[in-house]
């Protein structure tokens, strides 16, 4: 009997040490855990790995970046996905950052008076916030909510709002989440970066061959000095382009370039200078239509057909004319509304393309659709030393209409048929990267060339020492804006479909591509793909996973009872005596 005390004491000491001993392990592994986080990302799109300029430039962080966003409360099963997202995505800046980065999400309505909720909007107002509208319904009435899908990064005394939602055209609202997922880790680090960096970029805007400025662009220059250090330069009145301009911006000339006025260009280019081009290659307008309801689209005379060919792009005098297109209201003949005008209506403008960017380059990629005005096709041109990526291009359901085109109202009328438009996808925007050769190189007579290298210091270049780039756009439309009397709209807003397109993101991305190097812009390529289930297989084969899903798992747990029982009874079972 003794015997039997003791030995049960010693077992009882063994499972104590056991159970002490899995405790102090599980301890362990926590704080472990807790300290030295480390995932395995094995998503095909590496949707939870960060890009290496992101993890370089969260390690070279020296002050603490505090992130408020405003996704705290009870959302739609959408949102409160973008929710944990977020967190997610912040959880993995911190794992790099440490306690360089600490965010919070806050409820910005939880516990306020009406008095602070309306100084809350206005303030987010004058920040340029504006909320989402949620409507929820209830069992016998329906309430509408306010949400504010948005971060303000604090750093360096400074801030940033970051909008984390992305409403793009024509996408579903799973799209738009999934979209704004994907782009989370863009948006968070480009705010981050430029808080770090507070010297501005330089850019300047060519002037000098009636280029367009006024108010039709006043949403483009006003979005380009909020970023950038943005001066204007008159090249007929200076003696040359400073090397000191990270990029030019050279928008809808109208009259003819001088030789003198493409050298300078030529020159701030050859010397690492970067060039963002928006060119019309011929006089087409809506305003042309004020005088008469037709007009013959001419070309333009620009003189830069040499200069972009030598660069390898070259813009055709023609006009795309797309199916996939935006609307204009035309008159209606015999009706007219209650204040004696006519009646209105809205007809496709197939003069007006709607581009949907396909290329997964991040200056487009994820973005939504951009509207042109007149745009002529482009080709590149074949040189081993110049790589093209063609960031937009018409629709599948496009022509082009060569010089000099017969533009006609009453187009609008006729009804376009698909077996007409058999010309697709014709460039309209490419980037060209490489070590561009100068259009002057044995065009100018050697006592120029002394002038230049012993009297202005500023040697005559023959060709790009690194790689440099610029991008061509054919459509010097894109960036503007229209307006009423009460002001100037957004550059991409068309009025009469209310719609506002993603213009004036293709421009700020084309801009920060070509200024900023920290590779940061590459995030945007990340592209999370939406899974889906088939249908069909889903009707046809609902039944059998119902039977999978809810019988396996009981007859794994029987034959796992059975078995225990069976080796239980084995092992316990007297032997006979």
């Amino acid at each position: 009997m003794a015997e039997t005390s003791t030995k049960r004491k010693q077992q009882q000491k063994q499972a104590l040490i056991r159970l002490l001993i899995m405790a102090a392990i599980l301890i362990c592994i926590n704080l472990l855990a807790f300290n030295f986080n480390f995932n395995i990302d094995l998503t095909k799109e590496k949707r939870f790995t960060l890009s290496q300029p992101t993890k370089t430039m969260l390690r070279n962080m020296k002050d603490v970046a505090v992130i408020d966003v405003y996704l705290k409360g009870t959302f739609p099963a959408g949102f409160k996905k973008l929710q944990e997202a977020t967190q997610q995505k912040l959880r993995s800046f911190k794992e790099y950052a440490g306690n360089h980065i600490v965010f919070r999400f806050i409820d910005p309505f939880e516990g306020k008076s009406q008095e602070e909720k309306d100084k809350f909007f206005a303030d987010m107002m004058e920040k340029g916030i504006t909320g989402v509208s949620l409507h929820e319904n209830g069992d016998e009435s329906s309430s509408e909510k306010i949400i504010f899908p948005w971060a303000i990064v604090h750093y360096y005394g400074k801030e940033m709002a970051v909008n984390l939602l992305e409403n793009h055209l024509g996408m579903s609202s799973l799209g738009k989440l999934n979209t704004s997922e994907a782009l989370l880790e863009y948006k968070f680090a480009n705010a981050i970066n430029k808080l770090t960096n507070p010297d501005k970029k330089r850019v300047a805007y060519i002037m000098g061959n009636n280029e367009s400025l006024g108010y039709n662009t006043i949403d483009a220059l006003l979005s380009a000095a909020r970023v950038y250090h943005l001066d204007t330069i008159d090249l007929r009145h200076s003696i040359g382009i400073s090397r000191a301009y990270d990029a030019i911006i050279i928008n809808k000339p109208k009259t003819a370039f001088s030789d003198t006025d493409k050298f300078k260009i030529d020159q701030y280019i050859m010397y690492g200078g970067h060039a963002l081009w928006y060119i019309d290659a011929l006089n087409a307008s809506m305003d042309s239509f004020q005088r008469s309801e037709q007009f013959i689209a001419m070309d333009m005379g620009l003189n830069l057909d040499d200069m972009l060919f030598k660069y390898g792009v070259r813009i055709n005098n023609d006009l795309i004319e797309d199916m996939q297109c935006e609307q204009i209201p035309l008159a209606q003949e015999g009706y007219v509304n209650s204040n004696g005008q006519p009646q209105l209506q809205l007809r496709d403008w197939m003069y007006f393309p709607v581009f949907t960017p396909g290329s997964h380059h991040p200056i487009v990629n994820n973005m939504g659709a951009i509207l042109g005005k007149f745009v002529s096709s482009m080709d590149t041109i074949a040189d081993p030393n110049i790589t093209k990526t063609i960031l937009l291009q018409s629709s599948n359901y496009s022509r082009v209409e060569a010089s000099p085109v017969r533009v006609n109202l009453a187009m609008a009328s006729h009804h376009m048929r698909e077996e007409m438009f058999h010309n697709p996808y014709k460039p309209a925007a490419v980037l060209l990267e490489g070590k561009f050769s100068s259009i002057f190189r044995n065009h100018l007579a050697p006592a120029f060339i002394r002038v230049l290298r012993d009297s202005f210091k500023t040697p005559f270049k023959e060709n790009c020492d690194t790689t440099n780039s610029m991008i061509v756009v054919s459509d010097g439309d894109m960036i503007s804006n229209d307006f009423s009397r009460n002001g100037p709209y957004e550059m991409g807003y068309w009025q009469y479909s209310d719609a506002t397109y993603a213009n004036k993101n293709f421009f700020l991305n084309c801009l920060e591509y070509l200024t900023d190097h920290s590779g940061l812009l590459e995030t945007r390529s990340k592209d999370l793909r939406l899974r889906l289930l088939d249908g069909g297989r889903v009707k046809n084969e609902k039944l059998q996973w119902r039977i999978i899903n809810i019988g396996l798992p009981i007859v794994l747990v029987l034959i796992f009872a059975s078995c225990y029982t069976f080796f239980r009874k084995r092992r316990y079972e007297k032997a006979p005596e």
